[in-house]
């Protein structure tokens, strides 16, 4: 452990675990064997790594500056299976601005999950194993994403959303949808997931009208989103996915 890193009191490190420089990690983190947390790396609490992860190291990215190490910022309750690897921010050449990679609460990656630079991930998000995020990837709260999965960089995966095993992702994602397929399509609400969420059956029928309007109705997204603004009352589903969409860089899913 390198005397700069700043561990909570009841911080468990198992062995042959190398903790660097200017790391710091909440109570309740339990680092198992053979694990690497990379310089910068800031963990809350209660977060735990199996065999092999590899959290905060620096980023695959050529342009990265190999003397200058990135942030990476992790909140609390995270677990980390065997052999995940997260990589730090990338710092550029003229960088102005502190940018990481954050990933926010209770999350779970399962084993050989890949976490590229710069990348966004929100809380309760599940990843299975061998599922990949390249660079400045946004995966929103409660999504969940199956084995083998490969997100495109910059790509965006709505709250709630299911993306099918071994779909590949190169738009974004609708929230409360399942997409798969490769290349990757929307197919409908993703009604088992948002039951589990608590959602209303109320909630459930309209995401279920906006999708109709979206991928059913003839029109193209545009006047479906204007479909939607007049025909579908207010409601907070509605808010979200139709702030997701406008807010698209590289479109949605067909």
């Amino acid at each position: 452990m390198h005397p700069g890193a700043e561990l909570a009191d009841d911080v468990e490190i198992q062995p042959f675990s190398i903790i660097e420089a200017e790391v710091v990690l909440g109570p309740g983190c339990i680092i198992g064997p053979h694990c690497v947390i990379g310089k910068g790396t800031v963990m809350g609490a209660n977060n735990r790594t199996f065999s092999g992860a590899q959290i905060g190291i620096p980023p695959q990215d050529l342009k990265h500056l190999s003397d200058r190490a990135g942030k990476t910022m992790i909140g609390d309750g995270n677990t980390f299976r065997e052999t995940v690897t997260v990589s730090s921010s990338t710092v550029y050449a003229g960088d102005t601005e502190e940018k990481s990679t954050r990933i926010g609460n209770n999350c779970l990656f399962m084993a050989c999950v890949h976490i590229a630079h710069d990348c966004t991930v929100g809380n309760q998000v599940i990843m299975a194993n061998n599922s990949a995020l390249a660079g400045h990837v946004e995966i929103h709260d409660g999504a969940i994403l199956g084995g083998l999965v490969g997100i495109h960089q910059f790509c965006r995966i709505g709250t709630m959303a299911f993306i099918g095993g071994m779909a590949r992702v190169n738009m974004d994602a609708l929230p409360f949808m399942i997409t798969e397929g490769h290349p990757a399509r929307c197919y409908g609400p993703n009604v088992v997931g948002l039951n589990r969420a608590g959602l209303s059956k109320d909630s459930v029928s309209l995401i279920r009208r906006m999708f109709k309007l979206l991928y059913r109705s003839g029109l193209n997204t545009s006047q479906a989103v204007q479909e939607i603004v007049q025909s579908i009352e207010d409601c907070h589903e509605k808010t979200v996915l139709l702030d997701f969409i406008t807010g698209s860089g590289r479109g949605i899913v067909h």
